[in-house]
Parts: C-alpha cells; sequence; structure tokens
C-alpha cells in the first residue's frame, strides 16, 4: 500500500509538469503562487520598439489557461537614463491589460503610488511580488523605496523578486537605483531572450512566417495587430533605435523570457514554441 502511495504521488507529480517544465502543482506555477502573488511586467519603450511585441507577448501569456488565475499590474514607461525618444502606446497597454496598468511615461508619480499601493498589499498578505523588468530598474528603484519606507518591517529582499535578462538594460540603469534594487530586492540576472540555446528563451524572430499565427487569434490577435503597426510606425523613427528584425518584418519580443522564467516556462526554445504553447494549446 506505501509502494502504491509514493507511485501514485510520483505519477502526479510527473503529471504536474508540462514539456517545457513549467510545474503545476495546485495554485503554483513555476515560481508563481496564484493565491498570493503578483506579477508585474514593466516596459520602458525609450527607445527599442522591441517592447511594443513583448507587450503582446505577455497578454497572449496572460490570457492562456495556463496563466488565467493570475494576479498582475503592467507599467509602461518604466524607462532609465538612456538617450533617444520614447514609443507611445496607451491604447496598446489598455487592450492589453485593460485597467491593470500604469503610465509612468505621462504620470510618473501617481504611477509610483499606485504601483507601490498594490505591492504593499500583496506584501502585507504573505505575498511575493515577481517583477519582469522588460527596461531599466530605475522604476523599480522608486516604488520599492516608497514599500520600504511606508512598511519598513517587510523584508522586500526575501519577497520581492526582479528579473532582468539585458546587459544593456543595467548600463542604462541610474547606478545608484540599480545597487539599491539589488541591495533591497531578490535580484535574478538570467540569459539574454535575444539569443537561442543559453538556457532562457530565445524570442527574436528574423521570419515573418509566425505573424499569420500571432494575429489570426480569436483571443489575442488584436493585440499583435495592434502591436505591429505601432512598432513598424516607431521602429527607428525620429532618430528612434532601428530594430533591423522588426524592420525586416519579423518578432522581437526578447523581453518575454523574464515572464517565462518567472512561471517556468524557461525551456522553450524559440519564438515559435512559444506560439505552440501558448496559442495552439488551448
Amino acid at each position: 500500500m506505501k509502494f502504491f502511495c509514493l507511485y501514485r504521488s510520483i505519477l502526479i507529480a510527473t503529471l504536474a509538469l508540462t514539456t517545457t517544465g513549467a510545474l503545476w502543482a495546485d495554485s503554483v506555477i513555476g515560481n508563481f503562487n496564484t493565491e498570493r502573488d503578483l506579477f508585474i511586467p514593466q516596459f520602458d519603450s525609450k527607445t527599442d520598439v522591441d517592447d511594443v511585441h513583448s507587450v503582446a507577448g505577455v497578454a497572449t501569456m496572460l490570457r492562456a489557461p495556463q496563466l488565467a488565475n493570475v494576479d498582475y499590474h503592467a507599467v509602461a514607461g518604466a524607462y532609465g537614463i538612456q538617450e533617444g525618444l520614447y514609443v507611445p502606446s496607451p491604447e496598446l497597454f489598455k487592450l492589453a491589460f485593460g485597467t491593470r496598468w500604469s503610465d509612468a511615461h505621462q504620470d510618473h508619480d501617481n504611477a509610483v503610488e499606485e504601483v507601490a499601493q498594490r505591492v504593499s498589499n500583496t506584501l502585507l498578505s504573505g505575498g511575493h511580488v515577481w517583477v519582469a523588468d522588460a527596461g531599466q530598474s530605475d522604476f523599480t528603484a522608486d516604488w520599492l523605496k516608497q514599500v520600504r519606507e511606508s512598511h519598513p518591517s517587510v523584508d522586500t529582499s526575501m519577497h520581492v523578486h526582479v528579473v532582468q535578462h539585458s546587459d544593456w538594460n543595467e548600463s542604462v540603469t541610474s547606478p545608484d537605483k540599480l545597487a539599491y534594487v539589488r541591495q533591497n530586492a531578490n535580484y535574478h540576472k538570467i540569459a539574454d531572450g535575444n539569443e537561442i540555446g543559453n538556457g532562457t528563451p530565445g524570442f527574436r524572430a528574423e521570419s515573418d512566417q509566425l505573424w499569420m499565427q500571432a494575429t489570426g487569434s480569436d483571443e489575442v490577435g488584436n493585440i499583435w495587430r495592434m502591436a505591429r503597426t505601432i512598432a513598424d510606425q516607431y521602429n527607428g523613427a525620429e532618430e528612434r533605435y532601428n530594430n533591423e528584425t522588426i524592420a525586416a518584418g519579423g518578432m522581437d519580443f526578447s523581453d518575454v523570457s523574464e515572464s517565462c522564467w518567472i512561471f517556468g516556462y524557461q525551456g522553450l526554445h524559440d519564438a515559435e514554441a512559444f506560439f505552440r504553447e501558448f496559442l495552439e494549446s488551448k
């Protein structure tokens, strides 16, 4: 009887793993507990338009049944000290996230207040906060400081997790603010999402072959269509960074590698595997 129970437990645990390695154990998806945790995807959108594609990528994940119960709050305009023009896309954020986002570009102080409140509520309830810093960590430092000042007894270094995939993002973060986040949060530096075969997904697709699948989706096709339109409009415009992959008709949602890491999908190989997991599995 003991052997049977052990076998059954092993079988259940095995079935709880998806083909990409994401752990499903009741309310836990990868590192994230849907009963208590908060997911914060933050996008700089300055000046590379890859963030526009990444917004659509994160929205695709959040609309998939695997992540249906994830509590989240997104942020636009979470940029650092880099030069260049911002890529405005409030209509895309509204379409992708509804009312669950803040605009740090239009009203930085209000955005800090909104995010700090959401984070505080989660931490005081015993949850963890998972931040996908698709841009720089300046904005993260701002709301993290406010949380710590308002609730000095909360150990943010254990309960606020910040995920970053880009050396360049770190290089254009204010040094003092990057140091603050590293000291006062659980900072995870993962491999670059622009590359394939380095331990994290590579979500830069040179070909345009995946666009039909993305834009044809009943659930998120409208989001991808808007993302493509906005990215094409601003890519390289008025001396913004020219993303050659996007200019050639491809996709670049490399920042989504951080979200995949949070939810245990770091085993996805590339953009094709991403859509196979989050669109075809529905």
